[in-house]
């Protein structure tokens, strides 16, 4: 019998033995999925408002509840006092707030820095100091989850604007560095351009932002602050403009929160006084018209999706914060469609309003008596013996002894 040949037709390929061993050939995992939404973020309007952590940050999540809320903002520690050492949230505390926000479907959770920090300073104390405490504050928002970090740029002092946001730039940098953001993004507000703050032009924003532009960041823009500053977002022509000019300096979809306030202050006063909404110098149809803006939408395919309008309003009366969350509901055009909001409750209860008002007199009139003293000395001034000079009538007696005797 002959042997039959047969061929498969593939060339013979000569048999390679591997020189070097890869690790990875091992296992190589797939990528990624990526990460779903937020369940808050489902293209409705987000509303909400600055609620107190006083007591309890669970206390917070409750107050945007009772006002009609679906999104809040809040500090994480006291935001006028220079924390002793770095506050840090307990797992316990933090655990509890983030399984009852998401009880609560809250979103987006905003947090505003301390106001003494000045990322701007030409300062090296002040700068290190604020360096020190803005990365505290990454540290907790990012153990409570929280979506956004809002910070103020700072003041320049002597140093030119460009100087100032170089600054910026490099103490944020500073700040975040080794802090795993873990979904946090950190926002620059602007300002209303008092004094030689940092922040009132647009175009200093995008500034910041582009000196940032490989962390997670973006910018918050605070309605009374823009027409403060000169932007005016009161005329439907005026609205259009800003828009423009927000879109050319940042990109308006670097902005997914809105502060909205009303302005105690005209256009163009450079000065930073919040107003109830719709009683100040911006007014209700303004607000109207920017809350339904499709441009300033919390949908697609013109808005940005979970992007969330927070007040910062005053609370001069019980109730004022109620009633500031249900005049954006309905300025939104959504009356009727918002969260239910618990009848007459109020963070400013009336008698919180009276203590308040008992610590301003205080305030007031220790202030009063500081003024009083001389420079250097702890003591109120008032007048030696010496220096009086006694008035008399005319039998000799001074006047305050004749009232004595009358008396």
């Amino acid at each position: 019998m002959t042997e039959q040949k047969f061929s498969t037709g593939v060339p013979d390929q000569p048999i390679l033995q591997p020189t070097e061993f890869d690790p990875e050939d091992e296992y190589r995992p797939e990528p990624e999925p990526e990460p779903h939404p937020p369940s808050w973020m489902d293209g409705r309007v987000r509303i909400g408002i600055h609620t107190s952590i006083a007591g309890s940050y669970l206390n917070a999540l409750e107050s945007a509840r009772k006002l009609g809320c679906n999104a809040l903002q809040i500090f994480s520690a006291s935001p006028r006092m220079w924390q002793g050492g770095s506050t840090r949230i307990s797992d316990v505390d933090a655990k509890a707030f983030r399984a009852r926000r998401e009880e609560l479907r809250l979103g987006p959770l905003v947090i505003h820095a301390n106001y003494l920090l000045n990322l701007a300073s030409a300062e090296r104390m002040l700068q290190t100091r604020s360096i020190q405490a803005f990365h505290d504050e990454i540290v907790r928002a990012i153990a409570l989850r929280a979506d956004f970090l809002i910070v103020h740029p700072g003041a320049r002092g002597e140093s030119t604007t460009e100087q100032a946001i170089s600054t910026i730039v490099e103490s944020v940098k500073q700040a975040s560095k080794h802090a795993p953001m873990d979904g946090l993004r950190i926002l620059i507000e602007n300002t209303a351009g008092m004094g030689t703050s940092v922040g009132a032009r647009l175009e200093e924003l995008g500034e910041i932002l582009a000196g940032l532009r490989n962390l997670p960041v973006g910018a918050c823009l605070d309605t009374a602050h823009l027409f403060a500053a000169g932007y005016d977002i009161k005329s439907p022509g005026g609205l259009a403009s800003t828009i423009g000019q927000i879109d050319g300096a940042i990109g308006l979809e670097n902005v997914p929160v809105i502060h909205v306030n009303d302005s105690k202050i005209p256009l163009g006063g450079r000065v930073d006084r919040h107003e109830h909404i719709g009683k100040g110098k911006i007014g209700a149809e303004a607000f109207a018209r920017i809350l339904r803006h499709p441009r300033f939408s919390a949908a697609a395919p013109e808005g940005l999706p979970g992007r969330a309008f927070v007040a910062e309003t005053p609370i001069d009366d019980p109730g004022d914060d109620r009633r500031n969350v249900a005049m954006l509901w309905e300025l939104a055009g959504l009356k009727g469609q918002e969260p239910e909001a618990e009848k007459g409750f109020s963070m400013l209860t009336a008698a919180l309003q009276k203590r308040i008002s008992l610590h301003r007199k205080t305030e007031k009139k220790r202030n009063a008596k500081r003024e009083t003293l001389p420079s250097g000395r702890g003591r109120r001034r008032t007048p030696r013996r010496s220096e009086k000079k006694p008035r008399t009538k005319k039998g000799g007696a001074r006047k305050g002894s004749a009232k004595k005797k009358r008396g």
